[in-house]
């Protein structure tokens, strides 16, 4: 489908204003972006209304299919003048409240490897919350002066929509897509849950665009993959794009940053909002208990078809929707990962795909100017070249969000593999290299849950991690890419965690330090996953393995006089599970290395003092 042949002019529609009983021009667009419109602010002339649009799927049992409560905010010049606008949609889980982050009913991380894990407690009820007709008002501020209808959804078992929450199988992406065709003329739409009067989607223009974070940046990119015909275009932003990746890493029960316990079940418990008491408990049932707990696997950690029907990477290929991704590199939460994957998989189908990436923590929306040009090109037709922009937007450290630097692509193209490799030097610290070490060299660490990556990173002896450092830098080196390691190690014991840290030395401690001063990037693997993710094997205890992974993709300065760092411990306290401290691991040094993805390649290393 040409995007482009929606009307170039950029649907010049004229309105009479109930302000002034002027002519108001609906959009107005100036520099390729859509203007705020003063007729358009008031939202005293706002209409709102709500709705459920029924979808293809009935999750909840009683026979009936599921109908997803829906509101729209629209300007008055709709009705009065018949207008068709475009449509801002997003859609959550979150709406109608959660049960909170109460770590009293996540899994106990106090667990031996490879062990059942202990019971959890089990979570609240939620209260909902939310008042009829409005389900939110986020993005209505931003979009509705600007022109546009800005519409809200709750996902599947939550607030007012019917069904189960299944996180991240298709109904939620079937969710959404019943929603568009309903903004599309092709759904169906009621005044009421049961029954009722059918409503129309009349004011819609039959272009919609997404956008939301977070969980709310997840469904733009299900609702994509589906392939639903109007959907022109997407700005997700943090979005959990595989829920093993979340939940998991190689292998390894690996928690997302700030929620150490939490698991898929978890999650389900946290935004299970909608229903009544019979059709929640067939959801906790057959979704939670049934499918959910028992194929989710807290003892290995393996990937398993639960999980891939969970991974969007998977159904990619579905995306026609031009796709702005946003992510940030220090995001803990949902790692990094999750946007850089997908951003690849589309460039390679050949999708309209850009990047933006700033140096904070989870979320983070691009700057509205720049969200504005895609909306205003994919939904009203203008032709501002947005497509045409630079691929890769990357705010630099130090920098504003609203500032980000333009660069070709991403991972930058002049990237370059530079491989260095660890010279031994524990307890203490010992050194990074260009050439492997000569001689056969080994270290060992004990692993011990009590002490934090940050202590282990910063003690200058100890026995629980072995740290790897270049020289002093005598020039900035620029990363851009996905590190990756390459270890041979071996256990005392059939099973443990591995983690690794990519650090900036010196530490800074300063109170006015920033995310991007001493964490470069992260990663875990579980050594019995070396031959495959789907089945773990005990290791033999003793005898050495190769194991390969990547760390997180990062795009990061790594100032002039800091040294890189390479970590590898054991346990991660706010990450992995705590087993039982005293684990020992050895790593071959003489065969282990490191890859940096390096702007200007070797030649930045070469500088060195």
């Amino acid at each position: 489908m040409n995007r482009l042949s929606f009307p170039a002019l950029a649907l010049l529609l004229f309105a009479v204003s109930p302000l002034s009983g002027a002519d108001v021009q609906i959009p107005v667009i100036k520099d390729g972006e859509a203007q705020v419109i003063k007729e358009l602010e008031d939202s005293d002339y706002w209409i709102r209304h709500d709705l459920w649009v029924e979808t293809e799927f009935d999750l909840d049992g009683d026979g009936k299919l599921d109908r997803m409560h829906v509101s729209v905010t629209r300007p008055t010049q709709t009705d009065t003048q018949s207008l068709k606008l475009p449509v801002i949609y997003n859609s959550s889980p979150y709406f109608a409240g959660t049960t909170g982050d109460d770590e009293t009913y996540f899994w106990d991380a106090r667990q031996e490897l490879g062990d059942e894990p202990p019971q959890r407690s089990a979570a609240p009820a939620i209260e909902r919350e939310g008042t009829r007709p409005i389900i939110s008002k986020r993005h209505v501020k931003d979009w509705l002066p600007r022109g546009f209808v800005v519409v809200h959804s709750s996902a599947p078992g939550t607030g007012l929509s019917q069904g189960c929450p299944t996180i991240g199988d298709d109904p939620e992406a079937l969710a959404p897509k019943a929603v568009i065709d309903w903004l599309c003329g092709r759904g169906k739409g009621f005044t009421e849950p049961f029954g009722g009067e059918p409503v129309e989607a009349y004011w819609s223009s039959g272009k919609v665009g997404m956008t939301g974070t977070s969980y709310n940046g997840t469904i733009p990119l299900a609702a994509a993959t589906t392939g639903v015909e109007g959907l022109e275009v997407i700005i997700p932003v943090a979005p959990n794009t595989s829920y093993y990746h979340y939940y998991r890493s190689n292998g390894l029960v690996r928690h997302p940053g700030g929620y150490l316990g939490e698991d898929i079940d978890i999650l389900y418990d946290f935004i299970h909002s909608g229903g009544n008491e019979e059709t929640q408990a067939y959801c906790d049932c057959h979704v939670r208990d049934e499918t959910m707990k028992p194929n989710q696997d807290r003892a290995t950690g393996d990937y398993n078809d639960f999980w891939f029907s969970r991974d969007y990477l998977n159904r990619v290929d579905g995306v026609k929707a031009a796709v702005l991704m946003a992510h940030a590199f220090n995001d803990w939460n949902v790692v990094p990962e999750h946007s850089i994957r997908i951003y690849e998989a589309l460039k390679k189908n050949g999708v309209e795909a850009q990047l933006f990436m700033h140096q904070g923590g989870h979320g983070g929306p691009p700057p509205i100017s720049m969200m504005n040009r895609w909306f205003t090109h994919y939904l009203y037709g203008e032709d501002n070249g947005v497509e045409n922009d630079s691929k890769s937007w990357i705010v630099r450290e130090g920098d504003e969000r609203t500032n980000p630097t333009a660069y070709p692509d991403y991972p930058h193209p002049w990237a370059k593999e530079v491989l260095v490799y660890p010279v031994a030097g524990a307890p203490e610290r010992g050194g990074l290299q260009m050439e492997p070490a000569q001689e056969a060299s080994a270290e060992t660490l004990v692993d011990n849950f009590s002490f934090s990556g940050e202590a282990l990173a910063q003690a200058e002896f100890t026995e629980h991690r072995l740290i790897y450092a270049t020289p002093k830098l005598s020039e900035p080196v620029h990363l851009s890419g996905t590190p990756r390691v390459k270890l041979r190690i071996a256990c005392d014991r059939p099973a443990a965690n591995l983690s690794v840290w990519l650090v900036s030395l010196p530490w800074n401690t300063s109170k006015h330090s920033k995310i991007t001063d001493n964490i470069i990037t992260r990663g875990w693997a579980d050594p019995q996953n070396v031959e495959s993710i789907r089945e773990s094997k005990p290791l033999v205890p003793g005898q050495f393995y190769d194991i390969e992974f990547d760390l997180q993709p990062d795009d990061q300065v790594i100032a002039k006089g800091q040294q890189i760092g390479l970590m590898i411990f054991s346990s991660d306290r706010d990450y992995t599970l705590h087993p039982t401290p005293g684990t020992k691991l050895t790593v071959d040094l003489q065969q282990s290395q490191l890859s940096l993805p390096v702007v200007g390649g070797i030649m930045s290393f070469e500088a060195e003092d």
